[in-house]
Formats: C-alpha cells, structure tokens, sequence
C-alpha cells in the first residue's frame, strides 16, 4: 500500500496539471472501488481547481463545485496524460483538463476511493479524515506531544506509533524502519518506551520520511509516481525485507514478527 511518502510524491505531480485549470469533463467506470463511485462526481464538469493538499493517506481536491477525498487503496496510482489518451484496464475515474491534460486514477484491486464532497462542506471533518492525530513532518508532532500521546497505550511501540489517531503516515515500511533507526525493541510498550529513546523516534520519523520524499517514495509492490518513474527510497531501508540478510550495522542476522496481523522486520542485537 502506498504509505505517506508515496501519496506525497504523488500529489505533487498530479498538482502540476490540475491547479487552477478548469474540469472540462468527468469520466467514472462502473466498477465499485472501496466505495461506489458517485454520480455527484459529474458535478465537477466546469469546475476550477482551486487547492491540493494531502491529509494522511488521503489527497483532497479543492474545487469552486466541491471537493474530492482520494485514497489510493492498495494499487491505486495517478498518471497525468496528453488529452485524447486511450483508457487500459483498471483505469476507473479520470478528469479531463482545460490545459491539454487528463488525470487519471488506475486502480487494479480497487480499495481505493474517490469522494465528492459538497462545496459546502469541509472535507477535513469527513468521519474519514476528523479524529486523524497530526501530520508527522509538523511542529504539532513532537516529543511531548508523543510522549502524552503513549502514557497509557499498552500496545507495542511499532502498533502505536502506527495508529492514525497517534500519527498519521507512519506505515509498516516506515514503521520497522525508525524502530531500528532509534534503536528500539519493536515489542517495548509504548507506555514503556523512555523519553531520549521517544525523542529519537521523533527526529527520525521526521527525517526517513522526508528523505523518502525526496527520492520519489519507495518502489515496495508496484508504486510509481504520477509521472511513471519508480520510487528509490527502497535502496536505503535497513530492516524492511530484508529478513534472513546481514544488519548492515552489525552483521547479525535481521529477523520478523507478526504484529497486528503485519510483519515487522528487526534486528535483535541492535534492537535489544
């Protein structure tokens, strides 16, 4: 599943074509997504894209009609394309542009989902979006704030810190990830985990994060960009998928466990 970083890279591609031109037309497939894809989605037609931004998981489209709630569900994938493009397989909603471009969601197991939400409504307090905890890269998630945040979770660290109400973004490539960055038992409490030690996860969620942005997401499963180019961030992880393989810190062997349902990937001698 695309985690935060990979949404990112692609809101800011598909951002380049669609703001401030004007939605000349509207196609949706007749295929069910996480959700049916509402005939209220025609409304857009005339509509002027006024703003972009990313939520957690979920880009909203401001619109002078609406908006839309994005997710990209499981494959889901933009690709911004000339006007006149022939639709492939999977390819279940797109918008047609004013400037010569159409975007274009393809989505081959369709979990993802596309929302639209009344010009009179703010999407930000849809019951997808209103009890989201902060956005990770911002002042609001900090040390105190995680640290108030955990007092009383007696999940294990790697659950709670990706727990959407906690703080949003933070999947399980990225998960495993800064547990080993910051040198945390993934199987700790989070009640349990002390305050350096939670001041350490802080600054390396901030800094993986951003550093997974700048190279394009990960290319984890089939994840590319709204401009057709994989993600590289992959090169750089140290546990992830990497079970069975040499720590490139210590040489002892990286091992897995299943943590709510999800594999977590850990080196013992540095996560002790």
């Amino acid at each position: 599943m695309p985690e935060l970083p990979e949404v990112e890279v692609t809101k800011r591609g598909i951002e380049k074509a669609l703001l401030n031109a004007t939605i000349e037309d509207v196609f949706k497939s007749d295929k069910k997504l996480r959700y049916p894809l509402s005939d209220d989605l025609y409304k857009l037609k005339g509509a002027k894209i006024t703003n972009i931004i990313r939520r957690a998981k979920y880009i909203i489209v401001y619109t002078t009609k609406g908006s839309l709630i994005i997710h990209l569900g499981m494959t889901g994938h933009f690709r911004v394309l000339k006007k006149g493009t022939e639709r492939i397989l999977h390819d279940h909603f797109d918008v047609t542009l004013d400037n010569g471009y159409i975007v274009r969601l393809n989505d081959t197991r369709r979990f993802g989902l596309v929302l639209f939400i009344d010009k009179n409504e703010d999407p930000l307090l849809h019951k997808l979006l209103n009890k989201l905890g902060p956005e990770p890269l911002s002042d609001d998630f900090n040390t105190k704030y995680l640290q108030e945040a955990l007092k009383k979770k007696t999940v294990s660290i790697k659950q709670a810190i990706m727990d959407g109400s906690v703080v949003v973004g933070v999947g399980n490539i990225y998960a495993s990830e800064v547990l080993f960055l910051s040198h945390i038992n993934v199987e700790t409490k989070a009640c349990n985990v002390p305050l350096d030690k939670l001041e350490l996860l802080v600054k390396n969620i901030k800094e993986i994060l951003t550093k997974s942005i700048k190279s394009g997401g990960t290319t984890i499963k089939d994840f590319s960009g709204a401009d057709g180019k994989p993600g590289y961030f992959v090169q750089n992880l140290f546990v992830y998928g990497h079970e069975g393989d040499e720590c490139k810190v210590c040489k002892n062997t990286i091992k897995s466990i299943i943590q709510g349902q999800r594999k977590t990937f850990f080196c013992p001698h540095c996560q002790k």
